[in-house]
């Protein structure tokens, strides 16, 4: 304990240190040029090839339109899926006759007798919550893959590989972005240490513990990806610090990831090779100073081929590859590539930095530290740093969309939770995909001993009752209140089991050509203490091996109902439920019984209510309401979902007022944030200078002094 102690002191002193040198007037690192410091060429011609690689760079434009309107799928995801299911349907197969083992099922038969009309599409959703959603998702997804024995012997193996779309926010997306992006290596393979990626041992911004040559080092070589990103006339926030900051714990590339994008994982095998589930990030849109509620935030999505949104609000996509482009209503003389860079796409699924401000009150520090702390996080938010900038606005006057979005020349986006709902659900609830059934793997935060409540789900389901949700069905859920009092917080449930009984959310929804059948099914996991106390907090920024494994074993279990004796029949009974109702099939007894024990079969009265009002009511969709006051305390978080707020009618009360008074002053709000006008280089080089080498690590100093 003294020896921790003396080693926090040390790397205390040495913060205070580096922030009293780094204000000194003509201060440079050892390994900097002696030439002069504010020439752009100078600083270029320190930097190593890697660093280069991180900022966009100009390219010819696509023959084809850089935009569309939201009308559809993609060509590309749509021609994705249909190669796809060449492959989940033969895997599906095999895991409903081996693993669900159904009594007089024939699968082959039921697979191939309907694929013709519908082919069953599933979909994979894993939650923010940190490394603590990252790790236990990780052993939940192993729970599913069946190039894992322990899954094929006891657990779900072959699911992964039947599965069609992979959503992740936050630490999910770490999850999803770290198996995509290293070819769709299996977790397994990470936690034998054939991949050489997730060494979480030391906090990610004292990488290298008490080495401070490595560890001043690796900030030498963040500074100098982010410093060309700058140079090349870019705006840089504190989200770029902290992809590329990720990125040197979640890729095996030689170079950090600086090469990495989010749209060339078209050009991986395994991708070509249609192994893996579509993987798609969610992200919400939010101009800064302001805080997202729940009715009227703008839901964003990226995919390897797209990045935009369903929503009335924008709905219109453009290509993740010429992100970074000057666009104006979708056209361009010179295009650019390389600013989707992968680290950036996660980051931005990722801002913790402005959650780290709402979970303050509940860190326990003393009063003094909490001012300090509290005092530097403001000021990085207030300067309108916590969020992530894509200048210029790929979707600048864009014919579709609201002039809150298509008028600005600057599109911000936050990680996908601010607005509540941290299970990422959205991509898999637009009936264009078809989804059949959802695993949603809930690792948030909701409850002040660090477990989920539901309120994630429960913000999802009554989102789709208002202009911004409208067309998106979601199955009837009970309130966060309900699923506590009753447990449904602790163990897996089924909800939209019968499809007959959601005509009422049809009817409301009222889009052509919608059924019952196709809202899909959701299977919700929550996590759960099994062998492990995986209720670790969302900020916690290092895990020892145990304490990792810890957290991928008791995820395992999660997923696998402990190895449950029943759970793969039940499971395969839930798949092939939506299949079954489109086309008239009975259900079988034992899979009745199934849905018997794992369903919700709860009431109208028990449904939790829909805080927003009527979809007529809502008139306002722009991309945030005014932040006041009491708006902090809305539950919303996505750094773990709800930060106190148990959901349903209350725990988002707050959200509630939001969403009713946001009318022109979020209006207001949004027309008077345009983008920041740029200082002058030497300026601006030395704002990045003083993030990365000050406020960054004096920060996660403090905390981890703590």
């Amino acid at each position: 304990m003294i020896l921790k102690n003396r080693i926090r002191s040390s790397w205390f002193l040495l913060v205070i240190i580096s922030v009293l040198v780094t204000s000194v007037d003509g201060f440079k690192w050892p390994w900097e040029d002696d030439g002069d410091s504010s020439s752009s060429s100078s600083s270029s011609s320190s930097r190593t090839s890697n660093a280069e690689n991180y900022a966009p760079h100009n390219t010819s434009c696509s023959s084809d339109s850089l935009i569309r309107r939201a009308s559809g799928l993609n060509d590309d995801e749509k021609s994705y899926i249909e190669k796809r299911w060449e492959t989940t349907n033969k895997n599906l197969i095999d895991f409903l006759n081996n693993r669900a083992n159904l009594s007089d099922f024939n699968a082959r038969d039921f697979i191939d007798n309907y694929q013709e009309a519908h082919n069953i599409t599933i979909g994979l959703a894993f939650s923010g919550g940190g490394y603590r959603a990252m790790l236990c998702g990780a052993g939940q997804i192993l729970g599913l893959d069946d190039r894992y024995d322990d899954a094929n012997s006891d657990g779900l193996g072959g699911v992964l590989q039947s599965a069609s779309y992979l959503s992740g926010l936050l630490g999910g997306n770490w999850l999803v972005g770290s198996l995509v992006l290293n070819d769709w290596i299996s977790v397994g393979d990470i936690i034998d240490g054939e991949a050489k990626i997730w060494d979480l041992e030391d906090t990610i911004f004292n990488p290298n513990g008490i080495n401070v040559y490595k560890t001043a080092k690796y900030y030498y070589e963040v500074y100098n990806a982010i410093n060309a990103k700058d140079d090349a006339g870019y705006d840089v926030t504190i989200t770029d610090i902290w992809g590329k900051a990720l990125s040197y714990q979640f890729y095996t590339s030689d170079t950090d990831g600086d090469n990495v994008t989010w749209s060339s994982i078209r050009n991986l095998s395994s991708f070509k090779n249609h192994e893996m589930p579509y993987p798609i990030v969610v992200a919400d849109g939010r101009t800064p100073g302001t805080q997202i509620i729940n009715g009227n935030s703008t839901v964003f999505e990226i995919s390897p081929y797209e990045l935009g949104s369903w929503d009335p609000s924008l709905q219109a996509f453009v290509d993740t590859h010429y992100v970074g482009s000057e666009l104006s209503n979708g056209e361009s003389s010179q295009c650019v590539s390389n600013f989707d860079n992968a680290g950036f796409i996660m980051g931005t699924s990722s801002t913790l930095f402005n959650q780290l401000v709402l979970r303050l009150p509940n860190m326990g520090l003393s009063s003094i530290l909490k001012t300090v702390i509290q005092k530097l996080l403001n000021l990085v938010s207030y300067d309108e740093i916590d969020v992530a900038n894509y200048k210029p606005n790929p979707f600048y006057k864009t014919e579709w969309g609201n002039d809150s979005i298509t008028s600005n020349d600057t599109l911000y986006l936050v990680d996908g939770g601010e607005d509540s709902q941290n299970v990422p659900f959205y991509p898999l609830i637009q009936t264009d995909r078809g989804v059949d059934v959802i695993f949603a793997y809930d690792n948030s935060a909701d409850l002040d001993d660090n477990w989920p409540n539901g309120t994630s789900i429960v913000h999802t389901y009554q989102r789709q009752f208002t202009q911004q949700g409208n067309g998106s069905p979601f199955p009837y859920v009970p309130t966060a209140e309900y699923f506590v009092d009753n447990d449904l917080n602790k163990k897996p449930t089924f909800f939209g089991c019968d499809a007959s009984n959601l005509s009422a959310l049809v009817e409301y929804h009222d889009k052509k050509g919608l059924n019952e059948t196709d809202i899909p099914l959701v299977i919700y996991f929550p996590n759960s203490e099994y062998s492990y106390e995986a209720n670790t907090s969302t900020y916690k920024m290092s895990y020892d091996e145990d304490e990792k494994l810890g957290l991928i074993q008791n995820g395992f279990e999660v997923s696998t109902r402990d190895n449950s004796t029943d759970w793969a029949k039940c499971i395969g009974c839930a798949i092939i439920r939506r299949q079954q109702e489109r086309f008239k099939l009975l259900q079988s007894d034992e899979c009745k019984e199934c849905f018997s024990k794992y369903c919700w079969q709860g009431s109208i009265e028990e449904t939790a209510d829909d805080i927003y009002g009527s979809t007529e009511s809502q008139t306002d969709t722009s991309l945030t309401a005014p932040r006041t006051s009491s708006s902090s305390n809305s539950g919303s978080s996505s750094g773990g979902g709800s930060g106190g707020g148990s959901g349903g009618s209350g725990g988002s009360g707050s959200s509630s007022n939001g969403g009713s008074s946001s009318g022109s002053s979020s209006e207001s709000s949004g027309s008077s944030t345009s983008s920041s006008n740029r200082s002058s280089d030497g300026v601006q080089t030395a704002s990045v200078h003083w993030y990365m080498v000050t406020l960054v690590p004096l920060t996660w100093g403090i905390i981890w002094f703590l």
